[in-house]
């Protein structure tokens, strides 16, 4: 009998929890048009106002923003006189846009051992981390990487392709 009294029962939550009613949409919620619409008709997304405009400076190519590689010489993570200026824009720009983070990723040229590049590529990075914070940027603003030789940006064996990879890219 107690069988018989625990499979009704059994049979009976699972026929009640089967059983459901339609749900109904719900009119009375209002979608927020979030498209912004220029004068002449097209469409952009992703500008908000919340940046305040710091992402249209990021994307000019006429501000010094708009540089994001400092190269460096042979065997070096000194910061060349001709990259001062980019690295101060960039860190004024930190300053004055605290919620905004960017990675330093340092690289170096295929000439010396695995590990040495790959040391020789965080000096880098940390010489521009250095001078941005010195500068007035947030330490934890920036963030640091180092890929040694392994991400090169030129292939070649001569002191051309080796210039062009011996360098910190600025990523945002």
């Amino acid at each position: 009998m107690k069988k018989y009294l625990a499979l009704a029962l059994c049979l009976a939550v699972g026929l009640t929890a089967c059983s459901s009613k339609p749900k109904q949409a719900d009119t009375s919620k209002k979608v927020e048009d979030r498209s912004a619409t220029t004068d002449k008709g097209t469409q952009t997304y992703g500008t908000g106002t919340d940046t305040g405009g710091a992402m249209s400076a990021l994307n000019d190519p006429a501000s010094p923003l708009a540089v994001r590689t400092i190269y460096f010489d042979y065997d070096s993570s000194d910061i060349l006189p001709e990259y001062q200026k980019t690295v101060e824009a960039h860190a004024a720009f930190l300053a004055q846009n605290p919620k905004i983070t960017m990675a330093l990723e340092g690289h170096a040229d295929e000439r010396g051992s695995r590990e040495y590049n790959l040391a020789l590529g965080e000096r880098r990075a940390q010489s521009v981390k250095r001078q941005m914070v010195l500068l007035g940027a947030a330490a934890d603003q920036i963030r640091t990487t180092s890929y040694g030789e392994e991400r090169p940006v030129v292939d070649g064996h001569d002191e051309t392709s080796w210039s062009q990879n011996r360098r910190v890219e600025i990523i945002y």
